[in-house]
């Protein structure tokens, strides 16, 4: 079960992630989807929610349900340690901090050069 939550947490990371490059490039080549409201207002609740949960210092949820489950579960795999690479720094917390508001902002800045429709 802490494997199935940590997928959860990756594909959130991913999404948060890799939907900007998308949408850039989307718009370079006129793609539709990239102007969706539906996506792009989620895309960005989704950042600012990583945003608030840094700045008011509370810990991801996901996170918390990970390592719960984990002390239940005794095993770990290559799945968890895959993934526990790509998405967990050893930085500290305001470096992570800065970054998440500096994503969020050419998020919100996305918003003026690509509006969604």
């Amino acid at each position: 079960m802490a494997d199935f939550v940590l997928i959860i947490h990756f594909l959130y990371v991913l999404f948060v992630t890799v939907s900007l490059p998308v949408i850039w490039l989307g718009a370079w080549f006129k793609l539709a989807f990239v102007r969706n409201r539906w996506f792009r207002y989620l895309h960005l609740a989704a950042i600012l929610f990583v945003v608030f949960e840094s700045v008011a210092g509370i810990a991801c949820p996901l996170t918390i349900w990970e390592n719960a489950l984990r002390q239940v579960e005794t095993d770990s795999g290559f799945i968890q340690g895959l993934l526990h690479q790509i998405i967990f720094y050893d930085v500290p917390e305001h470096i992570l901090t800065i970054v998440y508001i500096t994503f969020a902002g050419l998020v919100a800045i996305t918003f003026k050069w690509i509006p969604p429709d």
